[in-house]
């Protein structure tokens, strides 16, 4: 209860209030009254990343079963990490990644959360709005029938990254709370959802495709470039250097599954919450992106075999006005700019509990850090014409960080020890977790410098 001596200020609004007897405590400084199904698209919603445009291409490099593998067990590792989160926020009565870093490590805990969750959220509202940057454009394009670009202002995508973030993701993200997004992230799903339509021309496109990239119609492609591999391990060598991509892929499909800055905010913010609710709300949202990912992925390796690392530009070169992949490209673009506010949210409240620890809502403080973060990504989307190493390595440290680390770590140091000791199987198990974690960690960075010192120039969609 607020001012209950023995309590820190910054963690009053994080405990019970008081009861009466007839009713749950809340741990929350507002009655959460966000429903179910909005907590669902809420948490779908973070799931989702730009990256599912890529996985079709992670597909070509594992081979159909061998990534279905891989995504199932990359789900059922990340709905358990939700499971840890949220033991350890039910046993310590704290509904905020960065005040469990508090009561775990104490400050340098809650500061190496609220860093890790801005530097992630920032690199996947980066990716998103670089979406809107180079696709609107070529979109405005299309509808008007020109073949080329011009030098109007409408077609240049630094002015229009600006326009959406001004007009759209600011006054969404000015939402006093997280719930009333329900309704947009709903939208966005259902834009996405549409995405999958795209699997109607895996029976319009013959492969080898008539027209790809540099290949021309004389262009000899071998017969194993249209045949489907269920299982692949190794790539070819190519320029006496070997092929990272295999291994890539497991990192790629951890990232795809990052929701958890997201889980406690949501938590935070559900009517009746209890953590079997949350857990199903959380176990919903997984089955329904792992469905997702994997009809995407399938249907997009049927089509093109591995050829591009970018699914939705390459059915735009197939036939660049056809209607059906104009429409799904303007759905793409709006699932990911209603994305954006729902990643902004626990940026938000990272750097409220850094900055501002126990202070009370305030809307300037609430417009200003939303103002002030649209400005910094529009500013190095602008700025910055290649981000793809930055955010490798901002990807390859804070993803399994969210993922892994973390919550194993909180859990095996929040869950008392008398209730369960360090050589029980949930802590032991917490342990595996959080060193699965650091081997993604090592992994990842491990094949981005092997893939800076081949040369290679592989560009492979991140969350």
């Amino acid at each position: 209860m607020p001012g209950e001596e023995g309590v820190a200020p910054e963690e009053e609004k994080f405990l019970p209030h008081k009861s009466d007897g007839s009713k749950r405590p809340q741990f929350t400084d507002f009655e959460g009254k966000t429903s179910f199904g909005m907590s669902v698209f809420n948490l779908s919603n973070a799931i989702m990343g730009s990256g599912i445009l890529g996985l079709s291409y992670a597909m070509s490099n594992t081979g159909i079963v061998l990534f279905l593998i891989l995504l199932t067990c990359i789900a059922c590792l990340s709905c358990y990490s939700i499971h840890l989160l949220l033991r350890s926020a039910g046993v310590v009565g704290i509904r905020a990644y960065e005040q469990l870093g508090l009561r775990a490590f104490g400050h340098p805990g809650k500061i190496l959360a609220a860093v890790i969750i801005t530097l992630h959220n920032i690199g996947a509202m980066s990716s998103y709005l670089f979406i809107v940057k180079y696709e609107l454009p070529l979109v405005i394009q299309t509808f008007l029938g020109q073949t080329s670009s011009s030098d109007d202002w409408f077609m240049n995508g630094n002015y229009l990254i600006i326009i959406v973030s001004v007009c759209i993701i600011l006054p969404l993200a000015l939402m006093k709370h997280l719930g009333y997004l329900g309704y947009t992230s709903g939208f966005s799903l259902s834009c996405m959802v549409f995405f999958l339509s795209v699997i109607y021309k895996r029976f319009n496109i013959t492969c080898p495709l008539d027209t790809f990239g540099n290949h021309s119609v004389d262009t000899v492609v071998p017969d194993e470039a249209c045949t489907t591999k269920y299982f692949t391990v190794n790539q070819e060598v190519r320029e006496e250097l070997p092929d990272f991509r295999t291994a890539y892929t497991i990192p790629i499909l951890a990232f795809a599954f990052v929701c958890h800055p997201e889980v406690l905010p949501i938590y935070t913010e559900l009517s009746n919450p209890t953590k079997r609710r949350m857990q199903s709300i959380g176990n919903v949202s997984v089955l329904g992106m792992f469905i997702m990912y994997f009809f995407t992925a399938t249907f997009g390796y049927l089509t093109f075999y591995g050829e591009s690392t970018e699914l939705l530009h390459t059915y735009s070169m197939v036939d660049p006005l056809d209607t059906l992949i104009l429409c799904v490209r303007l759905a793409v673009l709006v699932a990911v700019t209603l994305t954006v506010p729902v990643v902004l949210f626990p940026i938000r409240r990272a750097l409220q509990q850094l900055l501002f620890p126990g202070k009370p809502f305030h809307w300037l403080r609430h417009i200003t850090i939303a103002v002030t973060l649209l400005f910094a990504v529009n500013l190095l989307v602008i700025l910055v014409p290649n981000i793809r190493d930055i955010f490798g390595i901002s990807g390859a440290t804070t993803a399994p960080s969210l993922i892994f680390i973390l919550p194993g770590l909180f859990y095996i140091r929040i869950i008392p020890s008398d209730q369960e000791p360090m050589s029980s199987r949930p802590k032991i198990q917490a342990a595996c977790f959080a060193a699965l974690g650091f081997i993604f960690m090592t992994m990842s960075l491990t094949f981005i410098v092997l893939d800076w010192i081949s040369g290679e120039n592989r560009s492979l969609g991140g969350h």
